[in-house]
């Protein structure tokens, strides 16, 4: 019973995170497309607590839905769109082939999912997910991207103070 009942709860989050996906790839004006895609962000922390990853699905809110959705809008309100940029244009037909290949490309994604076994369900170490459990992996097992990361995102904030700062 529980099974389905999880099953149930999966397809609740799912069925909405691929429709908010859509609206993100389909919505012609830029505000509609980044409400989809923070829609999209919230769907997808309700598929990683199911997943029993509840810090995966807190950074998830916390980061993306939040703080990268913010840089996104600022960036959308300081475009200045005009309402005859958005009228919808036609699909000419190497479009519609890129849409046929799509089909084709998640065809065969399915069919290679299928056939190698990844379904199964398997059982996880009671702290999977944890902030421990995280912790550990990425200051004993990933210490370097860490830290190569934590540099690059300095190089990006000096960077960003010395472009932003009119002189130095």
């Amino acid at each position: 019973m529980a099974d389905r009942a999880e099953l149930f709860v999966f397809w609740l989050f799912a069925i909405p995170l691929v429709a908010s996906a859509l609206g993100v790839v389909v919505a012609r004006n830029p505000v509609n497309a980044a409400m989809s895609l923070v829609a999209a962000f919230f769907f997808l922390a309700g598929i990683y607590v199911l997943l029993v990853a509840h810090l995966v699905a807190f950074l998830q809110v916390l980061v993306y839905a939040g703080a990268i959705m913010v840089v996104f809008l600022f960036v959308i309100m300081l475009l200045s769109l005009h309402e005859e940029d958005l009228k919808p244009a036609r699909l000419k037909a190497i479009q519609w082939a890129a849409v046929f290949g799509g089909f084709g490309v998640l065809a065969v994604l399915a069919t290679a999912i299928r056939d190698s076994g990844v379904l199964h369900w398997t059982t996880v170490a009671p702290d999977y997910g944890t902030v421990r459990a995280v912790g550990r992996l990425l200051f004993t097992q990933y210490l370097l991207p860490f830290e190569a990361t934590s540099l690059l995102l300095l190089v990006a904030i000096v960077g960003a103070v010395v472009v932003a700062k009119e002189r130095i």
